[in-house]
Parts: structure tokens; C-alpha cells; sequence
């Protein structure tokens, strides 16, 4: 019963495996060209195999550079989102998985990095050793050229006493090198998830380094320590006839002394595009952080989390969106990610944010969120908005059922969902392809329900009065009670409504069963596309995945699940 879940999954396996399989195509393309070409046959002598490990682990390096800032290009995924060739289906899915993309993209350029740096580590000690009094042969005097007028060097290590670290950071290929290994561990070490969970701060500000990467990365080849022989040399020189004859390069008319250059630095021109492209994408940020943006209304709910209502001009917003929030009177430098919770209906888009960082803290803080009075809306500090960006949950009218599954604050993306639902319910003439709504959300604390329980209780007064009761079926999970709890629910337990959501649908009491609530739903709609969306952890996303996999039907014409997790 897997059979549509793989396809669904499949295209991402053909992106990674494309992706993979472009890197091995460059760099054995590549390794086997330095390996046989025959203006770098002098340089092999000095160097062996490490010249090319080094050269396509490069190639490979500026590959994966060209590609790591596409995926955060939030504009340009929101644009290829509108467009017709990614309107729908697959294809669209592959777009919400924009970010694990570029860990992987990172992962390529950590490891041909430590590639390239191993073999450059070779190399200096092989270009250190054949000017040592042991190197014998052509490689000594290959080694001594450039030592004569008229003569250019292939050893960039011009004595045997030499400190080649010394020597090698001098020179601007070995201080780039330096620059780009140290803002390139930086950025790995401060992007695990400890980290981000710890100091989503020290996160933001270490990413940035990355603009010294690339300046260091594009400057990097201009050292041209690697050299090889012109041209020009070549078609005076003859290696095959030559080499043997290094004695009398000095004296052979047919055997001239062979000049070498450094390889023009290509690095820019693989950068040079997305470079520019990420930075028309801050340019647009910067445009919008400039419009105004008129807070409306600010409400304080329990649990530690805020509610912000704004306006802003010209903004237009789809369900399950989510917006870039700055606030300069905290920080001038840091955006942070927010679902948007209101409708497309409505004249105001909103917010809800829970205290989780030092950045979150501060703003309910100066929002007057934490215990004290809120401000009045002409002393409350200002806001800049950007977006909204398109997520996989702005997919979920494209199928006629759907699972939606939240835990805790992740419950946000499903409140504007719901909106949307209750208005477009309220005009008779919409017609809806989605037909049936199973909405999950397991909380472990009970307050947390009261600011998201009016919502779902005028959304099932609407749906009742439009005679669409089965329209939405809800399913609330506390996972976190105390004794006095049990006590109060049993003291006021009332057949009608919730004793804590004072809904008509009960809360559960622990965690959901998942083989039996998906079983239900495959067995209650049995030939249907079934979208399934979910915000929240990791370890519950790959159970849900694992779900969607073992209750889609290898029959085209059965129940297929089609899984989406909403990451930004």
C-alpha cells in the first residue's frame, strides 16, 4: 500500500539523485582531465594524484556554492510557486522542501571542501619536498625553475628552508583558503540544531559569515598557485620528447626552457548569478522594511503567547502563509519567520507569537506580553513585515480531503486554514473541492486551548447552521494534566459541551493512536487523494510519514496519503 506515496516521494529521490549525480559527473569528469592533460603533465610530477583530487573536489565546491543560495531565495520560490508549471501537484511539493535542500547542498560543500583542503595539504608538501636536496631528477629541476631570467616557476615554494604555512598565508590563495575554511565551520557548527534551539540569535548572525565566504571564495583562484604550461609552450615544447631531456632544456633548440601560468580563477563566474539574484532578494526586503506597517490591535493570551493584528498596503495573503517579522527596536539585523493566523477574508492580517528565544521574549516584552499592562498603539514599537511566502499548507484546497495535525504553537498555520473555511462556507456561491476537513491538535497545556477553542466554536456554529456538520471533524489531545485537573473535569462534567474547550467535540486525554485514526480515514473515503499536513516535531513528522506510507494503496484507483510539512 505504497505505491502513489513513492511516486509523490520519488521526485524528491530524482532531485537528490540528479543532484548527486551531477557532482560525480564533475568530479570524476574533472579528475580524470587533470589526471591526462597534458599542459598540467609537469605539475603531476611534482604533485601526482592530489593535483586532480584537488582540482575536482574545487569544481565540485563551486557547483555546490552556485546552487546553496537558490533555495533561500524566498521571492524567487514564491514567484516559480505561481507559476503554471508548479500550480499543483508534485512539482509544487518539491518547492516546500526548499531548506532541506540546502542543508543537503551544505553537506556537498563541507565534504568537497575537506577534499580540497586534504589535497592542497598533500600538494604543499610535495611542492616543499622537491626543493629538498633529496629530490632528484626532473623533479628537482622542475622544482629550480624560475630561478634564471626568463624563466617562470612551477614550485610556488621557492626554498627548501621555507615555513610553508608561513609562506602559504602570504599569498592570496593560502589567506582566502583560511578565511573561507574558518567562515565555512563557523557557519556548519552554529546550524546544528542544539544550536538553533539554544540561540536561535547566535544562528542568525554566524549564517551571515556567509557573505565573507563568498567574497573570500570569489577571490580566492585570483593566488594561482596551481600553474600549469601555456599554450604557446606547448606547441614549442614536446613533453613526450622532452621530458626525458631536462638537462638540455638550456641548450636544445627543440627543447626550450617550458613557461607555465597560473589557471585563470573561474570561482566568480559560478557564483556570480545567485549572488546577484540573493541580493535583489534583500534589496526587495530592504523596500519592504521601509513600508509602514499599522498595528491594530494587540491581545495577550495565556501560555505566553501574543497576538498582533496589522495593516499594511498592498498586501494580499493566501491561507497557511507565513511572513518575515523585524522588529528595530530590538534588532536591526534579525527576521524572524511567523504563520500568518488570519483569512484572506479579512481587512487585517495577524500573528501569533509564543515567547521561545531571546528574540521572542523581548518583543512580548516590549509588547507589555509578559504579566504587564499592553501599550496603547501610538507606544508600541515598530514593526517591519516581509512577504507573505507560500508554504505547503497553500495546497490544501487542491484536494478533497485532508488531515490537518498540529502540536502545541504549530496549530498556528491551521487557524488561518479554518478562517478561510468559516468564510468561504459563509458565501453560498463558493464552490470547494475539498470536502472534508480531520483536524488534530495535541497540546500539553489546557490554556493553550482557549484562545484557538473560539475559533473552532464559531466555525462549528456556522457549519451547523449551513447543515455541514460533517464537514470538519476535530480531534483535541491533552497530553499534560495535573490531579487538581482530573478533579475539576470530573467535578463539572457535562454531556453536552467540553468541560476545558466548552466545544461539543470532547477532549482526548494522551496521545492519538495513529494506525487506528489513519486506518479510519483511508477505510471512509476509499478512492480519494488525501493531502496530509502537519507542523511540529521531527520525530512525530516521521511517524505520520511512515503512516502516509503504510495506508496509501498500490492501486491507482485506491486511497493515496500525500505528505506535507510545513518548514520555513
Amino acid at each position: 500500500m505504497m505505491g502513489c506515496w513513492i511516486l509523490n516521494e520519488g521526485l524528491s529521490t530524482i532531485l537528490v539523485l540528479s543532484w548527486l549525480g551531477i557532482n560525480f559527473y564533475l568530479f570524476i569528469d574533472t579528475f580524470y582531465w587533470y589526471e591526462e592533460e597534458e599542459s598540467f603533465h609537469y605539475t603531476r610530477v611534482i604533485l601526482g594524484s592530489t593535483l586532480a583530487w584537488a582540482r575536482a573536489s574545487a569544481l565540485c565546491l563551486n557547483f555546490n556554492c552556485m546552487l546553496i543560495l537558490i533555495p533561500v531565495s524566498r521571492n524567487l520560490i514564491s514567484f516559480i510557486r505561481g507559476t503554471s508549471i508548479c500550480c499543483r501537484g508534485p512539482w509544487r511539493r518539491q518547492l516546500d522542501k526548499n531548506l532541506r535542500f540546502h542543508k543537503l547542498v551544505a553537506y556537498g560543500i563541507a565534504v568537497n571542501a575537506t577534499i580540497h583542503i586534504v589535497a592542497h595539504f598533500f600538494n604543499l608538501e610535495r611542492y616543499h619536498w622537491s626543493q629538498s636536496e633529496q629530490a632528484q631528477g626532473l623533479l628537482a629541476a622542475l622544482s629550480k625553475l624560475g630561478n634564471t631570467p626568463n624563466e617562470s616557476y612551477l614550485n610556488p615554494v621557492r626554498t627548501f628552508p621555507t615555513n610553508t604555512t608561513t609562506e602559504l598565508l602570504r599569498t592570496i590563495a593560502g589567506f582566502t583558503g583560511l578565511v573561507i575554511s574558518l567562515a565555512l565551520v563557523l557557519i556548519m557548527t552554529s546550524s546544528t540544531e542544539f544550536i538553533r534551539q539554544a540561540s536561535y540569535e547566535l544562528f542568525w548572525y554566524t549564517h551571515h559569515v556567509f557573505i565573507v565566504f563568498f567574497l573570500s571564495l570569489a577571490i580566492h583562484g585570483t593566488g594561482r598557485i596551481v600553474r600549469g604550461q601555456t599554450q604557446d609552450s606547448l606547441s614549442l615544447h614536446n613533453i613526450t620528447f622532452c621530458r626525458d631531456r631536462y638537462a638540455e632544456w638550456q641548450t636544445v633548440a627543440h627543447c626550450p626552457v617550458p613557461q607555465f601560468s597560473g589557471k585563470e580563477p573561474s570561482a566568480w563566474k559560478w557564483i556570480l548569478g545567485p549572488v546577484v539574484l540573493y541580493a535583489c532578494e534583500r534589496i526587495i526586503r530592504f523596500w519592504r522594511f521601509q513600508q509602514e506597517v499599522v498595528i491594530t490591535k494587540v491581545v495577550s493570551h495565556p501560555s505566553g503567547v501574543l497576538e498582533l493584528h496589522m495593516k499594511k498596503r498592498g498586501f494580499k495573503m493566501a491561507p497557511g502563509q507565513y511572513i518575515l517579522v523585524q522588529c528595530p527596536a530590538i534588532s536591526s539585523l534579525e527576521w524572524h519567520p511567523f504563520t500568518l493566523t488570519s483569512a484572506p477574508q479579512e481587512d487585517f492580517f495577524s500573528v501569533h507569537i509564543r515567547a521561545a528565544g531571546d528574540w521572542t521574549a523581548a518583543l512580548l516584552e516590549a509588547f507589555g506580553a509578559e504579566g504587564q499592562a499592553l501599550q496603547e498603539p501610538w507606544s508600541l514599537p515598530r514593526l517591519a513585515v516581509d512577504g507573505p511566502f507560500g508554504t505547503a499548507l497553500t495546497d490544501v484546497f487542491h484536494y478533497p480531503v485532508c488531515v490537518c495535525i498540529a502540536t502545541g504553537i504549530g496549530v498556528t498555520p491551521f487557524a488561518a486554514l479554518l478562517k478561510s473555511i468559516w468564510y468561504k462556507c459563509s458565501e453560498a456561491q463558493t464552490p470547494l473541492k475539498l470536502s472534508k476537513v480531520y483536524f488534530y491538535w495535541i497540546c500539553r497545556d489546557a490554556r493553550a486551548f482557549e484562545w484557538f477553542a473560539d475559533l473552532l466554536l464559531s466555525l462549528e456554529t456556522r457549519l451547523s447552521e449551513k447543515g455541514k456538520t460533517h464537514f470538519l471533524s476535530y480531534h483535541i489531545f491533552l497530553t499534560g494534566w495535573d490531579e487538581n485537573q482530573a478533579v475539576h473535569i470530573a467535578l463539572h462534567w457535562d454531556e453536552n459541551t467540553d468541560v476545558i474547550t466548552g466545544l461539543k467535540q470532547k477532549t482526548f486525554y494522551g496521545r492519538p493512536n495513529w494506525n487506528n485514526e489513519f486506518k479510519q480515514i483511508a477505510y471512509n473515503h476509499p478512492s480519494s487523494s488525501i493531502g496530509v499536513f502537519f507542523c511540529g516535531p521531527k520525530a512525530l513528522s516521521r511517524t505520520l510519514q511512515k503512516m502516509c506510507r503504510l495506508y496509501s494503496s498500490a492501486d491507482p484507483r485506491g486511497v493515496h496519503f500525500y505528505y506535507n510539512r510545513e518548514s520555513f
